[in-house]
């Protein structure tokens, strides 16, 4: 990023910080395998548990129940494939209801488990501001039997157009029909206090490096009574997944945790604060360059991410936008970075019932806790010229 420049793609991936950045390098310098019954491979396994038990009080749930993994997209494999499987040996029919605009990991493991392993997948239809409605989670649950209804997945809050879903309410109406449900936090993390627990969910799907923590280390909670296949064998090191434990992925995942998270499992008021007060400066600055912009996704706290700006620009393309801006240094998206350099609307914005033209000319702008003043400056100077030139190119 040049000094002029902003990065505002955070969603995508957020900065380490310095902090997390030594406590990482540190462990790993940890000698032993956690596994070991040396000396060695103890105290790399008591560096390993404290680190996963630092995690777990953020979250609200137990040590036990938390399995560090590889990032976001094995959590959410694991949790649909492993627990799809389960209950099928258990009895419970192949049904799989799955909320509409889901994270591609979720669509696609859900896609995996119709095409290969007969399960019989429910897109459940979200509102227009891209939210799972209780009432919705009802009908779909009503329509297709609980007995016959393997499990429920949606996010907690949507990585795209950052609304917020009403997780405990939908959670208690899967779990007074006997249905597991999987939540996807990988959005909300750092940005919503986020208790297991409290939520009522059966599993929950996590990743480090969107809070600054390390790439490549996440994490699944499962709780106790929940029942999951592995999709890895080999050692059975953690419930549901074999494999030699990241002992400096779990030190760097606590490191940012604990920037980001207070004791009691709430994002410390401070840094919330400023990133809602950026983001609504940067909402008010792109209104006032181009009025015909529209917000998409739920506006305003506590329905809506702090961090997320998500905006159609008509006439625009937004993948011209993003080019147009990186040109300028300022880095942003038209959703998220596991789709890049795919050419294709918005599935999260269809599903919100956006007409295809308007879908194209998304761009969704994403702040962290080191996201300044002059980043907004940057990208509200270079914002005008891009959307002319976006419109110059037109949709084609």
């Amino acid at each position: 990023m040049t000094p002029a420049g902003a990065y505002l793609d955070h969603a995508a991936t957020s900065p380490m910080p310095d902090a997390v950045l030594r406590a990482y390098t540190d462990a790993l310098r940890t000698v032993g395998n956690p596994a070991s019954t040396h000396s060695d491979g103890q105290r790399a396994s008591e560096v390993l548990e404290t680190a996963r038990e630092e995690i777990a009080s953020r979250l609200g749930c137990d040590p036990a129940e938390l399995i560090m993994t590889a990032g976001g997209t094995e959590s959410i494999n694991l949790a649909l494939k492993g627990i799809y499987w389960a209950r099928r040996r258990a009895g419970a029919g192949p049904i799989v209801l799955i909320a509409a605009g889901e994270h591609h990991a979720t669509v696609e493991a859900a896609e995996w488990l119709r095409d290969t392993q007969g399960a019989d997948v429910v897109w459940v239809p979200i509102d227009a501001e891209g939210v799972l409605r209780p009432e919705a989670l009802g009908q779909a649950i009503a329509d297709a039997g609980a007995d016959n209804v393997a499990l429920v997945s949606f996010l907690w809050a949507n990585n795209e157009v950052g609304s917020v879903l009403p997780v405990e309410a939908l959670c208690r109406i899967a779990a007074d029909a006997g249905i597991p449900v999987h939540v996807d936090a990988v959005a909300a993390l750092g940005q919503l206090p986020l208790d297991f627990a409290r939520s009522g969910a059966a599993a929950m799907s996590l990743s480090a490096h969107k809070i600054g923590g390390p790439v490549g280390v996440g994490a699944l909670v499962l709780g106790r009574r929940t029942s999951a296949d592995p999709l890895l064998h080999g050692g059975s090191q953690q419930r549901a997944r074999s494999g030699t434990q990241n002992v400096a992925g779990a030190v760097g995942f606590a490191a940012a945790m604990r920037l980001a998270i207070d004791a009691d499992g709430v994002p410390h008021e401070a840094r919330i604060t400023e990133l809602q007060r950026l983001r609504d400066r940067l909402v008010a600055g792109v209104r006032a360059a181009d009025p015909s912009a529209i917000a998409r996704g739920a506006q305003g706290a506590p329905d809506r991410l702090p961090g997320n700006a998500h905006f159609t620009f008509p006439g625009c393309q937004g993948d011209s936008l993003v080019f147009l801006l990186d040109a300028a240094g300022v880095s942003a998206s038209v959703g998220s970075a596991c789709q890049a350099g795919v050419a294709e609307i918005s599935h999260v914005l269809l599903a919100m019932g956006v007409p295809e033209p308007e879908a194209a000319g998304a761009l969704r702008f994403t702040l962290g806790p080191d996201t300044r003043d002059d980043e907004i400056d940057a990208l509200l100077a270079a914002l005008p010229r891009a959307i002319s030139g976006a419109r110059s190119a037109g949709l084609n």
